[in-house]
C-alpha cells in the first residue's frame, strides 16, 4: 500500500502508543486515555508498539481499535516478530506497519533469505510498510555503503524511517539531508528526537514524523503523556 494512499497525501505526525501498564492503569486502558488525547489534538495517526508491553498487549489494543474505532487510522510494530506485525495488521486492519531496519542490519549470506521472506510478507498483505535503515539500536552488518543499503531498502519498504542513536534523541538533521540526497523522490519519516523547536524544519526536509517521548511529562519515554506538549507539537507542525 502507497505511503501517499494511506496518509492522503499529507505529511502526518504519527503518535507512539508505548503500551506501558502498571496497577494503576493496564496497557489497554492507557492506550485508550492516549488515544482520547492524540484525536482530540489533531495527530494523525498513531503507531501501537510493545514497547513496554507484549505482543498480546497489541493484539488487545488493535482489537479495541478495530472494534470501536475502525476509522483511526493506525499501524502497529512488533519489535523482533515481522511476521506478527503482518498477521496482527491483517486481522485488525492496521494500515501500516513499522519495521525498525529493512536493510543493513544482517550479513550478506543472512540479507538475501530475509528480503525474500519480507517481499513475501508485503505481497501477501494490503499495509503500508515504513521501513528503517541506520535505525537507533540495530547494528550495521552489511558491509556496503549507506547508498547501497537505502537503494535496497526502498524497495523492501513504502517509506523509510530515519533516527538517531537512540529513543528521544535528536534525529541529526545531516543524516535526514543524506537519506534525502539519495532518495530524492522516495518517502522518509523522521522516526526520532523531534521536538516543537525543531519539527517545522524537520517537515520540510522529511515527509512526516513518529513522535513519541517528547509528548510525555518530562520527555521520557515513561511519562504521562501531556496534551500541552501534543497541542504545542501540534501547532508548530500545522505552520
Amino acid at each position: 500500500m502507497k505511503f501517499d494512499h494511506v496518509f492522503s497525501g499529507k505529511k502526518p505526525v504519527i503518535g507512539m502508543l508505548h503500551l506501558l501498564g502498571d496497577a494503576k492503569m493496564s496497557a489497554l486502558e492507557r492506550a485508550k486515555k492516549e488515544i482520547e488525547i492524540y484525536l482530540a489534538e489533531g495527530v494523525d495517526a498513531f503507531l501501537v508498539e510493545n514497547y513496554f508491553g507484549s505482543a498480546y498487549d497489541c493484539k488487545t489494543v488493535l482489537k479495541w481499535l478495530y472494534d470501536n474505532m475502525p476509522d483511526a487510522l493506525y499501524g502497529v510494530n512488533i519489535l523482533g516478530d515481522t511476521q506478527t506485525a503482518f498477521t496482527l495488521a491483517a486481522q485488525y486492519k492496521a494500515k501500516f506497519i513499522q519495521i525498525d531496519s529493512v536493510c543493513g542490519h544482517l550479513r550478506p549470506k543472512e540479507d538475501e533469505a530475509y528480503a525474500k521472506a519480507l517481499n513475501t510478507l508485503r505481497a501477501q498483505t494490503d499495509v503500508c510498510v515504513l521501513g528503517g535503515v541506520r535505525f537507533k539500536y540495530q547494528p550495521v552488518r552489511s558491509g556496503r555503503t549507506l547508498e547501497e543499503d537505502l537503494k535496497l531498502g526502498m524497495n523492501r519498504c513504502d517509506c523509510v524511517v530515519v533516527t538517531g542513536a537512540g529513543t528521544g534523541m535528536e534525529t541529526p538533521e545531516d543524516k535526514i539531508l543524506s537519506f534525502r540526497e539519495t532518495l530524492p523522490d522516495f518517502p522518509i519519516i523522521t522516526g526520532a528526537g523531534v521536538t516543537r523547536e525543531t519539527v517545522r524544519r524537520t517537515m520540510t526536509i522529511s515527509d512526516g514524523v513518529i513522535v513519541g517521548s517528547y509528548f510525555k511529562d518530562g520527555h521520557r519515554d515513561f511519562g504521562e503523556l501531556n496534551p500541552g506538549f501534543v497541542r504545542a507539537f501540534m501547532k508548530e507542525a500545522s505552520r
